[in-house]
C-alpha cells in the first residue's frame, strides 16, 4: 500500500512522541510548543493503515511567517522507507524550512538531503563536568521586591527567580526553565555591563547549575552561535557543546 501522510491531532501521536523523546536522550529544544494552541501542525505518516511516524510543524510564533519543519519521527522498523515516507511528508505540509537540533540525526540527515542555504543559529549546551568558581563578595540568593528597581536598571530579566550581588549590590540575575522536556532544565542568566569581565557569569551559571540539579532535573542551556561571550561564560561553567540548532531552505521539489 502507499504511504499517506494525513493532518492529525497530537493525542493520535502522543504515544510515538514519547518514543521520540526516548530515542533523543536529550533536552528537546521545541519540545514545548506541541502544546500551544495553535502553534504546531501535526501530520502522521501512515502506512497500510497504521500510523508508523509524525512529523510537526510550526505555524505560530517565530514561524509565523514562515512555517517550519521541526520535528520528524518514524518507527526503527519501517527506516528502510525513510526518504520515501519524508518526501511524501514534505509534499503534504508545504514547507518551505527545516528547522532542528543536530542531535536529532534522523531530521539533521534529511534537512542536508533536502535543504540548501544551511547555517546554525544556535549552540546546544550539556552539562559535563562540576567548577568550583567562588568570586570575592559574590552571593546567590533568590529575588526579593525590593530587588526590582536595581534589575530594571541594569535591564536584567525581571521574571528571574534569583540574583547575584557583588559587595551586597544586584549585578546579575537567572533562572531555570523547567518547559522543556523532562527531565531537563535550561538555565539562562545576564550580567549588568558594568560588572562583567570579573567571573561573575560563571559563578552565577555554576550556582543555577546546582540549584537544577537539587529540583531533579539535568541542566542545558544554549546560546546565539555568535555570543562568543555566552559561549565562553558556559564552558567555564561546566557546560560543553553538544549540537547546533540549525535550519535550511527545502530546495525545488528535485526528487
Amino acid at each position: 500500500m502507499p504511504i499517506e501522510v494525513r493532518l492529525c491531532t497530537l493525542e493520535e501521536i502522543v504515544g510515538l512522541r514519547g518514543e521520540y523523546r526516548i530515542e533523543m536522550g536529550c533536552q528537546i529544544i521545541h519540545d514545548s510548543i506541541h502544546s500551544r494552541p495553535g502553534w504546531t501542525q501535526e501530520y502522521a505518516v501512515v502506512l497500510e493503515g497504521a500510523v508508523v511516524g509524525y512529523g510537526s510543524v510550526a505555524v505560530s510564533g517565530p514561524w509565523r511567517e514562515r512555517p517550519a519543519l521541526y520535528e520528524f519521527f518514524v518507527t526503527r522498523s519501517q527506516w528502510g522507507k525513510l526518504f520515501t515516507m519524508f518526501e511524501a511528508l514534505l509534499s503534504e505540509s508545504g514547507v518551505a524550512v527545516v528547522e532542528t537540533q543536530t542531535n536529532d540525526r534522523l531530521l539533521t540527515a534529511m534537512l542536508h538531503t533536502y535543504c540548501s542555504e544551511i547555517h546554525a543559529e544556535a549552540v546546544v549546551f550539556e552539562d559535563e563536568f562540576a567548577t568550583l568558581h567562588r568570586p570575592a563578595e559574590a552571593e546567590i540568593r533568590a529575588a526579593r521586591g525590593e530587588d526590582a528597581e536595581a534589575i530594571r536598571r541594569w535591564e536584567l530579566d525581571e521574571g528571574a527567580s534569583w540574583v547575584l550581588t557583588s559587595n551586597g549590590i544586584v549585578a546579575g540575575a537567572g533562572d531555570i526553565l523547567c518547559h522543556y522536556n523532562p527531565p531537563y532544565g535550561d538555565v539562562y542568566m545576564k550580567i549588568a555591563e558594568p560588572f562583567r569581565r570579573r567571573g561573575l557569569g560563571a559563578y552565577l551559571v555554576q550556582e543555577l547549575k546546582a540549584i537544577c540539579r537539587a529540583r531533579g532535573k539535568f541542566p542545558a542551556a544554549r546560546c546565539h552561535v555568535n555570543n562568543v561571550a555566552s559561549r565562553r561564560t558556559l564552558q567555564s561553567a561546566g557546560f560543553v557543546p553538544c549540537a547546533n540548532l540549525v535550519v535550511g531552505e527545502v530546495r525545488p521539489k528535485d526528487w
